[in-house]
């Protein structure tokens, strides 16, 4: 039996009579890049607003590294990382100065925030660019910082919400490159993504419509399943039946 670092069973979100997300049910393994997809409306955030101990479930059971998503919200927070699409970061800060920002949310030692940030900046190719502030960095930039920064602390788990939006081909390529390298680390990454190209970089995939997983399974065996020649293809199957309009 395989270990799990996510594992929901009947998970449901509800506000009011609205049924956000209703009765997820699926695990996330060590490791895994675990793909996470679904159009407009059909409950992404709130369940992944749930797993990271931000939302409370209204029923079903999960855990997160562990660790309950009722009784356990705090140590979620300190095992998990998080980037959204809006990357994140302080603007008005140096490149240094969120790094060390973080670090230090993080919890980090003064030590060990010293050592992360002379290496992070190193790698990244950054050292001509550490004392300026991130609104002077290209998209991309500031794309690969972000993510880094949110995986600065060698978490279990980092969540990804829609991470490469508004980024050229190119520059997407080169990001998912840097979650290939966590993934390798031992960090397992949630992703949600509308690019249906990013899909197919992903071990598993869940795809959901209207508050339910209506899919999961690997790309190839999704493909097969709908007799699809891409996931561009299985996703309009799937999506087409959604009569939700807004998350």
């Amino acid at each position: 039996m395989k270990d799990t670092v996510i594992k929901a069973e009947k998970l449901s979100k509800r506000f009011g009579d609205f049924i956000a997300a209703n009765e997820l049910s699926f695990e996330v393994y060590p490791g895994e890049i675990f793909g996470f997809l679904g159009a407009n409306g059909a409950g992404k955030t709130t369940a992944m607003r749930m797993l990271c101990g931000l939302s409370i479930p209204s029923s079903g059971q999960a855990t997160v590294a562990g660790f309950d998503v009722y009784r356990q919200t705090d140590e979620i927070k300190r095992n998990i990382g998080y980037m959204s699409q809006k990357f994140s970061l302080y603007e008005d800060l140096t490149v240094l100065e969120n790094i060390r920002f973080y670090a230090g949310i993080y919890g980090l030692s003064n030590k060990e925030i010293r050592e992360k940030s002379d290496e992070l900046v190193t790698r990244l190719g950054l050292e001509s660019e550490s004392e300026k502030l991130v609104s002077a960095l290209p998209l991309g930039w500031r794309q690969k910082l972000s993510f880094s920064v949110a995986i600065i602390h060698q978490p279990k788990i980092v969540f990804l919400d829609e991470p490469t939006g508004g980024v050229d081909p190119v520059t997407r390529r080169q990001f998912w490159d840097l979650i290939y390298a966590a993934s390798d680390q031992g960090i397992t990454v949630f992703v949600t993504t509308h690019y249906m190209d990013e899909a197919e970089y992903c071990n598993r995939i869940s795809i959901m419509v209207d508050g339910r997983i209506d899919a999961l399974d690997t790309p190839a065996n999704l493909k097969q399943q709908f007799a699809a020649r891409s996931m561009d293809e299985v996703f309009y199957q799937l999506a087409r039946k959604a009569k939700r309009q807004a998350d």
